[in-house]
C-alpha cells in the first residue's frame, strides 16, 4: 500500500468510494468461492457416485458431532446448562 496525502473531502470521497468497488468485488468473489466449494460433484461412474456419497456421508457426520462438542462445551453461552 502507498502512503497517500488527501488534500480535500472529495478526496477522501473518491478514495472511499474506490475501496468499497474493491470491497464489493472481492465479496462477490469470496461468495462465488464459497458456493463452488458446497456445489456437488457430478459422478461420471458408479464408482464415483459411491465414492461421493461417502465423503458426503463423512462430512454430515463430522459436521453433527462438532456441533454436538461445542453445544456440550459451550452450551451454556446460548443458555444451555451444562450436564453434570
Amino acid at each position: 500500500m502507498t502512503a497517500s496525502t488527501y488534500n480535500t473531502l472529495d478526496d477522501i470521497q473518491l478514495r472511499k468510494d474506490e475501496l468499497k468497488v474493491q470491497i464489493d468485488q472481492q465479496s462477490a468473489r469470496i461468495g462465488t468461492l464459497w458456493n463452488d466449494l458446497f456445489l456437488p460433484q457430478k459422478a461420471n461412474t458408479k464408482g464415483e457416485l459411491i465414492a461421493n456419497l461417502v465423503s458426503n456421508s463423512v462430512t454430515a457426520i463430522d459436521a453433527f458431532l462438532l456441533v454436538r462438542k461445542l453445544m456440550n462445551t459451550y452450551g451454556w453461552l446460548i443458555g444451555r446448562r451444562k450436564k453434570k
